[in-house]
């Protein structure tokens, strides 16, 4: 017997009735998603004009390198839109579980943005090196420094704080990644501060130690984002399913559980073993109850299928494929 678990609306209402006019959480978090890319875009776009002109008159060529990182980041907000906008679509018989997934894949594209900007940053450093060029106006460079590093800042603060609310590992991701470029942005004040002492090769040394940092964002960013793509979720959401359900006396074993993340949002399927003289509305019941658990206990569960087996014949193994 199975049991089939809808989207979020009924974590407020535990009624057994279903409701309606309520608004989606699935909804309200892609709008907060758009809103947050929205304003972090201008920001970035603001902060990287501001160092594209510094650079033009300047030549420092670790600012031109924080400067290619942040348009890339503002160009991040590309893909992450597209995702939002298409999980809003409804699913249909072709994609069953809705167009989340698309979430993921903008992850990768980001992902690959990022590798681009730091190949970028490491050949025009290396470049540098070999054709050195006289670096002026370092007070002007000094100030742009300043500003990329508040800009990022802020973004990162935002996007972290709305992907966490709506659970979005691709826009935490690029919270974070602002965040390390906001530090980026004070090694070309270092590296500025290096060739005002006399030391010409510091501003080159500066754009590869950029290169390396951002590297390491790539290597970060794709491990998450991978790990998505392949199904994977952190084991302590696996852990709170188990503990949602011992709040259901009546539940004697969860033999099997599994989730995985769509986009933004969980999808979970779990085995319950209830008492096998129960009868099927009954089941039924305690199926609900369960649910209701879920949802209230996992604020990103967008959906859980439930198995309802009895006591004397509980787990997957009952049930061959063949």
């Amino acid at each position: 017997m199975r049991e089939h678990a809808p989207h979020g609306p009924e974590k407020n209402h535990h009624s057994h009735d279903h409701t309606h006019g309520s608004i989606d959480p699935s909804l309200i978090a892609t709008e907060q998603g758009f809103w947050a890319i929205q304003r972090s875009c201008a920001v970035l776009v603001l902060t990287a004009i501001l160092q594209m002109i510094v650079v033009y008159f300047s030549g420092s060529i670790a600012l031109l390198a924080d400067t290619i990182h942040n348009i890339g980041d503002a160009a991040t907000a590309i893909p992450l839109g597209i995702a939002f906008s298409l999980s809003k679509k409804k699913p249909t018989k072709r994609f069953t579980y809705g167009y989340g997934r698309v979430e993921d894949l903008a992850g990768v594209i980001i992902v690959f943005m990022i590798l681009a900007s730091a190949v970028v940053a490491g050949y025009e450093s290396i470049d540098r090196f070999f054709h050195p060029q006289k670096m002026t106006h370092l007070g002007a460079v000094i100030f742009a420094s300043i500003i990329g590093f508040l800009g990022n800042e802020a973004v990162a603060i935002f996007r972290i704080k709305v992907g966490k609310e709506i659970g979005s590992a691709a826009l935490v991701a690029d919270g974070y990644h602002a965040r390390i470029d906001g530090f980026t942005s004070l090694a070309v004040l270092a590296g500025t501060l290096g060739v005002w002492m006399g030391y010409p090769l510091a501003d080159p040394m500066t754009g590869l130690l950029i290169t390396v940092v951002i590297l390491k964002i790539v290597w970060d960013s794709a491990k998450l984002v991978f790990t998505r793509l392949l199904d994977g979720v952190e084991p302590e959401i696996i852990d709170e399913i188990r503990h949602a359900v011992t709040h259901v006396p009546q539940v004697h074993e969860v033999t099997e559980v599994r989730a995985r993340w769509i986009g933004h949002r969980i999808h979970a399927e779990l085995n319950i073993a209830i008492a096998s003289d129960l009868s099927v509305e009954q089941a039924h019941q305690i199926a609900q109850e369960v649910r209701r658990e879920l949802l209230d206990h996992l604020r990103y569960l967008s959906n859980a299928i439930i198995h309802v087996d009895p006591l004397n014949a509980s787990g997957e193994t009952y049930h061959p494929h063949s």
